[in-house]
């Protein structure tokens, strides 16, 4: 395997405006997002930037950025932009999706997203999930992406059956909260955004269900944190804060 590490990343965001560059601790949280994925320790990483700002925030970093269209409907498709771009020989067969707003991401989460993938060799696709433990999460409106999963007897990996924003299963089961962060082969990825979106898809507005719709297998990695996701000015005085508490003093 030759894993390579894309970080989707735009400037337009409704609740936070300008997102990529607002400043933590003195650089751009996609800087800040940039530096996780390196410590993840996995592969490449390259950030796929909607604007030249980004690009050169990330440059300025030290970091390796490519300039994707602006256009993109999904952070899959700007990736899959990037790749080509990056890699058009194809020397990257794995393919890590990490969201451009996550400052605080443990390189575990990144791991388990790429084990989840590579010990199964007819998934498609690798991503995370985390027991849900209180209320609050469980409304559609939380904002909480839910999935059943088929968890092995020790309960560490599973394969995907379904992703909704309700909780599900149904009937008292442990519902787990999704964690948007995927691995890909690269076939898959190239399947994927040339697949129209799916009923379901529409439906749920979830695009891993045109995956799923498509019979392509998606395996879970389970683990017990949720990375801060940054889309509020709230929760980027969270992620300030956190970031902060983690230096060595």
């Amino acid at each position: 395997m030759n894993p390579i590490v894309l970080i989707p990343a735009r400037m337009a965001s409704t609740r936070l405006p300008g997102k990529p560059l607002a400043d933590i601790l003195g650089e751009p949280m996609i800087v800040q997002v940039w530096r996780r994925a390196v410590e993840a320790d996995v592969g490449r990483v390259v950030v796929a930037a909607g604007e030249a700002e980004i690009a050169d925030a990330v440059a300025a970093a030290g970091g390796e950025a490519v300039l994707t269209a602006p256009s993109h409907p999904s952070g899959t498709d700007r990736i899959s932009e990037a790749l080509n771009r990056v890699d058009p020989d194809g020397r990257h067969d794995l393919i890590v999706n990490v969201q451009g707003d996550l400052p605080v991401l443990e390189p575990k989460t990144v791991r388990a997203a790429m084990a989840a993938l590579t010990r199964m060799p007819d998934a498609a696709m690798g991503t995370v999930a985390c027991p849900i433990e209180g209320d609050s999460d469980l409304p559609p409106t939380s904002g909480v992406n839910k999935l059943a999963v088929a968890w092995e007897p020790d309960g560490r990996f599973g394969r995907a059956l379904y992703f909704s924003r309700l909780p599900i299963p149904y009937g008292g089961a442990t519902v787990f909260h999704h964690i948007g962060l995927y691995t890909y082969r690269r076939a898959a990825l190239d399947r994927l955004v040339a697949l129209p979106p799916s009923p379901l898809e529409q439906s749920e507005k979830l695009e891993q269900l045109r995956a799923l719709e498509a019979g392509m297998r998606i395996e879970v990695g389970r683990v017990e944190t949720v990375p801060l996701g940054v889309d509020t000015p709230a929760q980027l005085e969270q992620a300030r804060r956190l970031l902060a508490e983690s230096r060595p003093a």
